[in-house]
């Protein structure tokens, strides 16, 4: 297995050197957005085409908005640290708390830093359809009067604040993925790997999806063209992603596995008891997490509006029924309800919604809620024996499996037919006329398709450079002893 990703990925990164390479400079104005009805993925910021920004409105800044996505943001930064840390440090041993404590605080800080360095700009400024351009390295041109689109035509929010709220879903992505190989890695490696694979599979996933001219470039039917062709590859093929999906939780996820099976299994894995060591951290880091994403889903409307509302109660509704239903279908199964369960089917319901949560109605959230609840419940046990992989915080089971359910339904209940909002067609400024259930989940596919590929063979390439290099395990003894007084020189516990 580690063989054939390797030398998939090695093919993979050669084929995509020469769209880097050719990456144009991007035109110079910003546009943002994610809709407060339904066409394009959420979250994007654009430079507008020269054509379209010629006449596009001025922006005006909204209060109210802005207020909104500052405390979204700092919400997102919340479901990290303290909330993912607390989720993942409850559900490894007592040895090893500290290191995954480590791991999610130190991997956040990085990413955070390499978001403002050159993150932002590769994903969110014109480029071409899988890069941006580095026309905004260390946030040039970005000032306290800089203005990004919403999802409005001529509503805009402090470019600043648009930076933090898109840099701190890149830092929790990031921080997903070390949940698959926790215990036994080497925190350099660790640190290294984040780096190549933030830089070749976040930042282009990212720009693929959410990168597009904003709506006021959408003045006509050929300016749309325009503008259209110049948005990332799978905004352009249509894909609806809301709050990342694809971007976060299938692409952290896949990136996750592909380490489970170059880190290895650990040290006893299958013949030793790897319990938990305190559930009551996990349920702390899981109601964490369920707070902080309203400000992930909700806040990513941009505004303090009808959208923003239904991305709240859909999270809300989706998580609830989604803890409910793999509480209930345990208990079942085992005969027992546990709070592992009813905290990692809230976990599953979150997932599923975040690609959805704006684009479906009340009635569509629970029942991606339900799906989910039960599928993930599955993909923890089920298919992870299938898969033979050592995925010690199952993130494949969870974010993998809820996100690609989450995709592929959106394109299901987004049909006004079933309460959804349909597609927003930017040029009459109103719902489009028609939806196709059909078309839309064959789109919804194809972006869960190349989000798989494009993970999977870049964190194998990554995987692969690190272990030639730094190392991507600690040695046996010191897995044994616990990563936290080998690695850190320091005990979560005193006692």
């Amino acid at each position: 297995m580690k063989k054939l990703l390797t030398t998939l990925a090695l093919w993979t990164a050669l084929a995509a050197a020469p769209a880097w390479a050719e990456t144009p400079a991007a035109a110079a104005v910003t546009a943002a957005p994610v809709t407060t009805q339904a066409e394009a993925p959420a979250t994007a910021v654009a430079a507008a085409p020269p054509a379209a920004t010629a006449a596009a409105p001025t922006l005006t800044v909204n209060r109210g908005d802005n207020a909104w996505l500052l405390m979204a943001a700092a919400l997102v930064i919340l479901m990290s640290i303290p909330g993912l840390a607390l989720f993942y440090g409850g559900l490894v041993r007592a040895k090893n708390m500290l290191s995954v404590l480590m791991q999610v605080f130190v991997v956040f800080s990085l990413i955070s830093v390499l978001w403002v360095v050159y993150g932002y700009s590769v994903a969110f400024t014109e480029g071409n359809a899988l890069f941006g351009s580095l026309d905004k390295l260390f946030l040039k041109g970005v000032t306290p009067d800089s203005v990004a689109a919403t999802f409005s035509k001529g509503v805009g929010v402090s470019e600043l604040v648009y930076v933090v709220f898109q840099g701190a879903f890149a830092a929790i992505t990031c921080g997903l993925i070390v949940g698959a190989f926790a215990e036994r890695a080497k925190f350099a490696g660790v640190l290294a790997f984040m780096v190549v694979w933030f830089t070749f599979s976040y930042l282009p996933i990212a720009h693929m999806v959410w990168f597009w001219a904003g709506p006021d470039a959408y003045t006509s039917a050929e300016a749309a063209t325009r503008a259209a062709s110049g948005a990332g590859w799978l905004f352009q093929l249509g894909a609806l992603d809301f709050a990342g999906g694809t971007v976060v939780h299938i692409n952290a996820a896949v990136a996750g596995l592909v380490g489970a099976y170059f880190v290895g299994k650990r040290v006893g894995y299958g013949r030793e008891a790897m319990t938990p060591h305190s559930l009551t951290m996990t349920m702390i880091g899981a109601s964490l997490l369920w707070f902080g994403w309203f400000g992930f889903n909700a806040g990513s409307a941009l505004e303090a509006n009808g959208s923003a509302a239904l991305a709240f109660i859909n999270t809300w509704v989706a998580t609830a029924v989604a803890a409910f239903t793999w509480t209930a279908a345990e208990w079942i199964w085992k005969g027992k309800a546990s709070m592992l369960g009813a905290a990692s089917g809230a976990v599953a319901g979150l997932v599923a919604i975040t690609p959805a949560c704006g684009f479906v109605g009340v009635g569509g959230a629970m029942s991606i809620g339900l799906l989910s609840g039960v599928l993930c419940l599955w993909g923890v046990h089920g298919l992870k024996r299938m898969l033979g992989a050592d995925d010690a915080l199952d993130v494949f089971g969870v974010h993998g499996v809820g996100g690609i359910v989450g995709a592929l339904l959106t394109g299901v209940f987004a049909d006004p037919a079933l309460g959804g909002v349909g597609v927003w067609d930017y040029v009459a400024n109103q719902a489009g006329a028609s939806y196709s259930i059909a078309d839309q989940v064959l789109v919804q596919a194809k972006a869960v398709g190349i989000t798989v590929l494009w993970s999977a063979l870049v964190a194998a390439v990554a995987y692969k450079l690190v272990d030639m290099t730094i190392g991507l395990r600690v040695p046996e003894d010191e897995e044994r002893e616990g990563l936290d007084v080998t690695s850190h020189g320091e005990k979560a516990y005193s006692h």
